[in-house]
């Protein structure tokens, strides 16, 4: 092997039968000899499912539940499995930001934001989006709500106190680094009769819209127990997909199918812009830095709203070399996420508090993603948790390549993909060898 010490020490850690071999997201716990904890029950649709996140405000110039129905039949022929709406409720006035305000500055759990449409709008999307063979969750602020929520006046209890005994922003951290959050008030989940209320909201989409989960943002800052009775409460309903935007793997035990891959996301960013190489992708997964449940899904992603708005369009992030990381997105353990307008080459920030519609003229990447997402429709080796086939990181001998296979049974995928601006050679370890062009790769199937 060519590999530095960074690589050789991180092998050293596993048994000979272990050396590059892990069985989906629950691998990591070939470095603890205590048995992983086992994770919710998936409903049988998530296995070999991808998710699509979708920008309601954005995604049409009219910014409605109509402009995504639209689109339905367009995105189930790309492949999309889940589609994952950021919140929907009607967002507070009083401190709003901008001129529209925050979609996570929830007004009323039991409504509609009226600039999308009506409840009737909403389920005639969701009824068509099952009619396609889509399944559909809907972004859960359940950490703050807006100063006007009607619970502010009717339950002041419910919320958090500061100092002086006052409902206040929601403040994150202490000293110069702390964060105010001005037009949210926090949640204060000592009280059981929140906790009830909360639910009961969750379990009224579920039962009067037929939605099929949650995306539940700032899941890690609300207790898990509450996660735990809420998953209890909707079970009894129906099977549902829960999504924790959070990476704290006790999540994935009782509560969520899927947590965040931060790690792996915010890796591939600092390779792009040159800060590192396909060796420590290797490391990453032979050392990772969290231990999950076996079987859990992990979000394998590019971009989302809140990378998008605060940190990048894809070509800031990733230049020239998108697709390379797209492709990891795509084939590595754990659910892809395709965010809205990608597949139409989106390249600039979508304004968070402004009308910012998304320039549809083209769909320059939407057959690169339907050959993707149909690679993980049809190969077991490539799907969801143990469902999926393990991973073998194999050693290309040129640290600007990172590569891998996953097997299922019969099914072999092999990937590999240069990281870099320059041609770079491959050979060895189960690769074919020859030249990767730059930004290139390849994808093989037994």
């Amino acid at each position: 092997m060519n590999w530095d010490n960074r690589v050789a020490a991180a092998l050293r850690n596993f048994s000979v039968a272990a050396l590059l071999c892990f069985g989906g997201l629950g691998a990591a716990a070939a470095q603890d000899a205590t048995p992983a904890p086992t994770v919710v029950h998936h409903p049988a649709w998530a296995v070999k499912a991808d998710i699509y996140e979708v920008n309601v405000r954005q995604y049409s110039k009219q910014g409605t539940f109509a402009g995504v129905d639209r689109q339905l039949p367009r995105l189930g022929k790309m492949g999309v499995d889940i589609l994952w709406l950021m919140p929907i409720n009607p967002i507070g006035k009083e401190n709003r930001k901008g001129t529209l305000g925050s979609y996570y500055s929830v007004a009323d759990y039991l409504a509609v934001n009226p600039e999308f449409g009506t409840l009737d709008d909403f389920k005639h999307l969701v009824n068509h989006a099952h009619a396609l063979g889509m399944k559909v969750i809907i972004d859960w602020v359940a950490n703050h709500t807006a100063w006007d929520n009607v619970w502010v006046k009717e339950h002041p209890d419910w919320y958090l106190k500061d100092a002086d005994g006052k409902i206040g922003p929601v403040r994150l951290g202490t000293g110069p680094d702390a964060q105010v959050w001005s037009d949210v008030v926090g949640l204060d989940y000592r009280q059981p009769a929140l906790r009830a209320a909360m639910i009961d909201a969750m379990t009224w989409w579920v039962r009067n819209t037929d939605i099929d989960g949650f995306r539940c943002d700032f899941a890690s800052n609300v207790p898990t127990d509450f996660w735990v009775a809420a998953r209890t409460a909707l079970e009894k309903i129906k099977p549902v997909f829960m999504l924790a935007e959070a990476d704290k793997p006790e999540l994935d035990e009782q509560a969520f199918d899927m947590t965040y891959d931060w790690d792996l996301y915010h890796l591939m960013v600092k390779i792009a812009h040159g800060q590192g190489d396909a060796r420590d992708l290797a490391v990453l997964f032979l050392k990772p830095p969290k231990v999950y449940p076996a079987g859990a899904y992990q979000m394998l992603f590019t971009s989302d709203h809140d990378e998008n708005s605060w940190n990048g369009s894809d070509p800031e992030l990733y230049g020239k070399g998108f697709q390379v990381y797209a492709v990891l997105a795509a084939t590595l353990p754990g659910m892809p996420l395709v965010y809205g307008g990608q597949e139409a080459g989106l390249d600039k920030r979508l304004a968070f508090f402004e009308r910012d519609p998304i320039d549809w003229d083209r769909y320059k990447l939407a057959g690169f993603y339907r050959r993707l997402l149909s690679l993980k429709h049809r190969d077991k080796a490539l799907w969801n948790g143990s469902a999926g086939g393990d991973l073998k990181i194999l050693d290309p001998h040129n640290k600007e390549v990172f590569a891998f296979v996953r097997v299922k049974g019969r099914n072999r995928v092999t990937v590999d993909v240069n990281v870099s601006g320059a041609p770079q050679a491959v050979k060895g370890d189960g690769l074919k060898t020859e030249t990767l062009a730059p930004y290139a790769y390849r994808i093989a199937v037994q």
